[in-house]
């Protein structure tokens, strides 16, 4: 069976699965007006939906602080990730290894070159400054995520203005994944656009608000005429009713994602220390999920005990035994560590292994 490429594709594959770690959403699920709303709202979906999002494009401004008409919405943040690429048509992309495979496909897809940079582990999997001068000529498009899937590494604001501007030096154009900054305490590079007309920003309902299958999110651009050529891009009902009503609800709704915050700041290091207890290498997150390395069969064993974890090894730059876990509720995480503490307890030769 072909291996499902991103998280959350286990239960598709006909696997059992009673906690699922694999996939990178607010550690408390949807919050409940959310799914109020979408109860509340079900006869008016059978009307077509607004296709420019107006009223959801109005909250999310005046949350964000910007102005409506730098936004634009799509069916979730790979449908907008996929129409960038087929606007720009980029001869060269760059990206940075490991990182979401998205980038790559979305390059291919229209025929562009992909150029890889392979970021170290010893390194904690920062971006170093000679990133930026892998630039050439010929680049017309660097993808960038921040904090990095799966590495969960911020990219420091410095680096991002280095690459902004050797991109605008060069005529390219920075796409930054901002899909998982809401877990983190950093603000938004938005504020960068006005210095950088070239930086695009990617972000996601997905993930926030744990809306993954009802497809939301957003671009914001200081380029209203390259939103416009997205905008033309794109099927005319981008964004389903029940997905702009989710939204609305979600925007309207008590700060979860403040909440989320203040939870990850206790659980994140909490749940790090127990994974290397355990003789687990773990790498140091900003966000809601945590890279690390272990025995190649760890995600084979917990799921015969009805929890998934996300095998890593199909990133660029990982192999076996690299596993990534999205946090939850606190209850939730212990069953996993509790879970992987019997498999390790059982001591098999891979356990053994050094990692």
């Amino acid at each position: 069976m072909k291996q499902y490429e991103h998280g959350g594709g286990l239960p598709y594959q006909g696997k059992k699965v009673e906690l699922d770690f694999s996939v990178n959403l607010h550690p408390f699920g949807m919050p409940p007006a959310v799914a109020e709303a979408l109860r509340n709202s079900v006869e008016l979906f059978q009307n077509y939906p607004d296709p420019e999002c107006r009223e959801l494009k109005r909250a999310l401004a005046e949350k964000l602080g910007t102005d409506k008409e730098r936004i634009l919405f799509g069916n979730g943040a790979d449908d907008l990730l996929y129409r960038v690429f087929q606007v720009l048509r980029p001869q060269q992309v760059l990206v940075c290894d490991p990182c979401f495979s998205e980038y790559e496909r979305a390059a291919k897809a229209c025929g562009a070159e992909v150029r890889h940079f392979g970021l170290k582990p010893e390194e904690e999997f920062s971006i170093p400054a000679a990133f930026a001068e892998k630039l050439s000529s010929q680049t017309g498009l660097v993808c960038l995520c921040t904090p990095n899937n799966p590495t969960g590494k911020l990219v420091p604001e410095g680096m991002i203005r280095k690459i902004a501007e050797r991109c605008r030096q060069i005529g390219a154009c920075l796409l930054l994944d901002e899909c998982f900054l809401p877990f983190t305490e950093r603000e938004s590079a938005m504020h960068l656009q006005e210095e950088y007309p070239n930086l695009l920003v990617l972000r996601a309902f997905t993930k926030s608000y744990a809306l993954a299958g009802l497809r939301l999110g957003y671009m914001v651009s200081s380029d209203p005429s390259f939103l416009q050529k997205l905008r033309e891009a794109a099927p005319v009902w981008a964004v389903s009713a029940p997905a702009q009503t989710a939204g609305l609800a979600a925007l309207s709704g008590e700060d979860v994602i403040f909440e989320a915050r203040q939870f990850l700041r206790q659980e994140r290091p909490r749940v790090t220390e127990r994974l290397r207890a355990m003789g687990f290498r773990v790498w140091e997150s900003d966000c809601n999920f945590l890279l690390f390395q272990g025995p190649e069969d760890l995600g084979e064993r917990l799921l015969e005990k009805g929890i998934a974890i996300r095998d890593c090894s199909n990133y660029r730059g990982l192999r076996k035994g690299f596993w990534r876990i999205g946090l939850k509720t606190r209850e939730e995480n212990d069953r996993l560590l509790e879970a992987a503490a019997d498999l390790k307890s059982g001591g098999t030769a891979d356990d053994r292994q050094e990692t």
